[in-house]
């Protein structure tokens, strides 16, 4: 394997002519979208690891029943990527990077495929803790298959994880007449993503869906029989899911590319890798800076959406290139409430309600630490969650997407008769 390019993002490296893709994902498939609508003629090859064409993955929970079969990119975005790559392998997965200071390689599980730039959209894949080899999982078109074929009235259904994408599970099956009972770790669902005093308030869904929550159940094992707690009660159930997390697919890059602990790429604006300039990464696997928020990591849905283009821009060097201004974004349907998150919350966030859960639409407004705990004057947002009102979601995009911080007039802000845009202070 040649030695790793020592170069920076300084050094000037020609247009490509030849670039590969790898994965064959919403971040893939819109990278190869972005290359032929910015004018790039070059040869593109496109590898992917699941074997079939590029689909929506967050329909695989949200509408687990409702759609029955994968929502392929082709059809809801019109990305067709056999008619755009000119070399399309959708179950070759990739193997290894080589880097050489001409271009870089990648080892695929059948061949060396080389290429002038490369393009890292792997995805991520499911936490499995030791010891859960026995649980299912809701991450591919497969499991999603798999899974409907299962569920059944009176269905025992243990699920691992009060997060996204248990909730959202949880919510569907127990619909379908499953008797649902969802342990989750710490003392609230969605703690690790809204904290633990909005994730409380979320609770209550459970029982009105009809779903079992234990809060502060560690799960040590899972068999057959169902699971085991770390106290050593035994769980039992017919069918054990577990939806604790995932990371980036990025384990064949280890020795290639610096990694963090996550096994993320933290990457420029741009979604250039520092030091590697045939390098780049979108979606999942890309830490990318951001001119608000910081270091963004990945895992949303709209930076695999929106990312692909500035990238693609910056890479075959079209004039207006500089992405990475849009706000982070993840939507969810769960135990028959439609949450959005805009922005990215501190951990230390002080949080602000707007409005009255339990008593119609409300929001959370995650202020940024640095203003102190201060409810009300003027005070920066780093995140607002808005809950039941699917309306507010594009303005509140907007205002979280200017490429500048958000200032509120809390006064205002915290009002629900009053338009949050009505509440935006005048710069200092």
């Amino acid at each position: 394997m040649p030695e790793p390019t020592t170069a920076t993002p300084s050094q000037p490296v020609s247009r490509p002519r030849t670039v590969v893709v790898v994965g064959a994902g919403l971040a893939g498939a819109q990278t190869v979208a972005a290359l032929r609508a910015h004018g790039f003629d070059g040869r593109v090859t496109l590898l992917g690891a699941e074997g079939v064409p590029p689909y929506d993955r967050p329909p695989l929970s949200k509408e687990l029943l409702t759609r029955p079969g994968p929502v392929w990119l082709s059809e809801d975005l019109g990305v067709d990527v056999e008619a755009l790559a000119d070399d399309v392998r959708l179950a070759e997965p990739a193997r290894a990077l080589e880097l050489g200071p001409d271009g870089v390689a990648v080892v695929t599980s059948r061949d060396r495929v080389e290429a002038d730039a490369v393009v890292l959209a792997v995805g991520s894949v499911p936490v499995v803790p030791p010891g859960f080899d026995a649980s299912a999982l809701l991450h591919t078109a497969a499991d999603a298959e798999a899974l409907r074929s299962a569920l059944r009235p009176g269905l025992r259904l243990v699920i691992v994880g009060a997060g996204w994408i248990g909730a959202e599970l949880a919510g569907v099956a127990a619909g379908a007449g499953a008797e649902v009972t969802v342990l989750e770790a710490a003392d609230a669902p969605l703690s690790r993503q809204l904290g633990r005093e909005v994730g409380a308030r979320l609770a209550g869904w459970y029982a009105d869906a009809g779903v079992r929550l234990r809060t502060g159940a560690a799960v040590a094992a899972v068999d057959d029989t169902g699971v085991r707690l770390a106290d050593g009660e035994h769980v039992p159930a017919d069918l054990v899911l577990t939806a604790v997390g995932a990371r980036p697919a990025s384990g064949w890059l280890a020795g290639a590319l610096p990694l963090d602990p996550r096994g993320a790429l933290v990457v420029d604006a741009d979604g250039r890798v520092p030091g590697h300039p045939r390098v780049w990464a979108v979606g999942d696997v890309a830490s990318r800076a951001h001119p608000v928020f910081g270091t963004v990591p990945g895992g949303h849905w709209s930076a695999a959406l929106h990312d692909p283009d500035p990238t693609v821009r910056a890479l075959l060097g079209v004039e207006g290139a500089h992405g990475g201004g849009h706000a982070p974004y993840v939507f969810s349907q769960q135990l028959g409430h439609d949450l959005a998150l805009l922005g990215l919350p501190a951990a230390d966030s002080p949080v602000v309600l707007r409005g009255t859960p339990g008593e119609g639409p409300w929001a959370a407004l995650y202020l940024d630490p640095a203003d102190g705990a201060a409810t009300d004057g003027v005070a920066g947002v780093r995140a607002v969650l808005l809950v039941d009102s699917p309306r507010d979601v594009g303005g509140v995009r907007r205002l979280m997407s200017r490429g500048e911080p958000l200032r509120l007039d809390l006064a205002r802000a915290l009002d629900p008769a009053l338009r949050l845009k009505a509440a935006v202070a005048d710069p200092a």
